[in-house]
């Protein structure tokens, strides 16, 4: 007997976080669509037994409801990676994109098919993310993602769209422009995207670690590939020219380490003056609608100090190991 393909294929990569992909699945299960026309197909980033053993306890309590799928994703390449050997083993030929922590809303399947059958080749969905009164700054700044062109956080692409450009590009290691490389793929080779604002779905944000700004300073330099590939579309979507407030913050410092050498006073003072004027003055944006608890102001004041630098040496790191020109 032959098993009908489903109409849509739901993919999830994942990464070590049981709890918050227990939450969406409970929400993909709990769809307002026929059961039978969908699957879910979690890939696994760095395969875990518990997480195996999660979606097998998910598949054994819901026996008639959607096949669940685990495939594990052999070394940790990041969520391109998985989301690839995702839609790969996918049977439907709408893939729907989502992440770990989200919760998909009810109508979140048929609201994506409604627009999909007017064949685009992909749609994007809307993201909410709910803050609280006075968001830190990581928080307002995740927030940045429901007002996003395209993410895979929450949208639909047609699987044969996938097959002809190759899916996505796996250079990307970490979650960051692996989503807008997709989506100017497919802008390049004369796709249609659309928007999908029924197709719900939630994204609370997730607790960080103080000084998160920090470490994630290290995703600038995916934005050398992304350039590197979509020049045009980079300057015209992303970013419009150089960050040159930070490229002044960081000349500012090396000018300052040369008058400290050669003991120049003027230069020095110079120096200090336009960088401490540049660094308060992103200080002030940051902190601006942020939260005023006293350590969290404390932690803007230092990450808008090291942010700079650091984000000019992850650029030019992007820069050498893609082979491009400084963004």
């Amino acid at each position: 007997m032959t098993v009908a393909a489903p109409s849509m294929s739901v993919v999830v990569p994942t990464y070590q976080r049981h709890d918050l992909l227990e939450r969406c699945l409970v929400a993909l299960l709990a769809q307002d669509y026929p059961a039978d026309r969908y699957e879910i197909i979690v890939a696994d980033d760095g395969p875990s037994e518990a997480t195996r053993d999660l979606v097998a306890r998910f598949a054994a309590q819901r026996p008639t409801g959607p096949d669940l799928v685990y495939v594990p994703v052999v070394g940790t390449q990041g969520p391109a990676a998985a989301r690839n050997r995702g839609w790969e083993r996918a049977r439907a030929d709408i893939i729907a994109f989502t992440d770990d922590d989200t919760v998909p809303a009810p109508l979140w399947l048929t609201e994506g098919e409604k627009v999909m059958a007017g064949g685009p080749a992909a749609a994007m969905g809307r993201i909410e993310m709910p803050l609280p009164p006075n968001p830190t700054d990581f928080e307002l700044d995740s927030s940045g993602l429901t007002r996003a062109e395209f993410a895979t956080a929450n949208c639909f692409v047609r699987k044969s769209a996938l097959q002809e450009i190759g899916g996505f590009d796996e250079r990307f290691t970490m979650a960051w422009r692996e989503d807008s490389d997709l989506q100017f793929m497919l802008l390049s080779r004369g796709h249609t995207i659309v928007n999908a604002p029924a197709a719900l779905v939630v994204h609370p944000v997730r607790s960080a670690p103080r000084g998160v700004s920090v470490s994630q300073q290290k995703k600038v330099c995916f934005d050398a590939l992304l350039h590197k590939k979509h020049p045009a579309l980079f300057r015209e979507r992303i970013r419009r020219g150089p960050p040159w407030s930070y490229i002044v913050i960081v000349l500012s410092l090396l000018a300052l380490v040369i008058a400290l050498a050669i003991d120049n006073a003027a230069l020095g003072w110079v120096a200090l003056t336009v960088w401490a004027v540049l660094t308060l003055r992103f200080f002030a944006l940051r902190i601006r609608h942020t939260s005023r608890d006293p350590g969290h102001v404390i932690e803007m004041l230092v990450t808008s100090i090291l942010i700079p630098p650091l984000s000019i040496f992850w650029g030019m790191v992007g820069a050498l190991r893609f082979r491009t020109a400084l963004v």
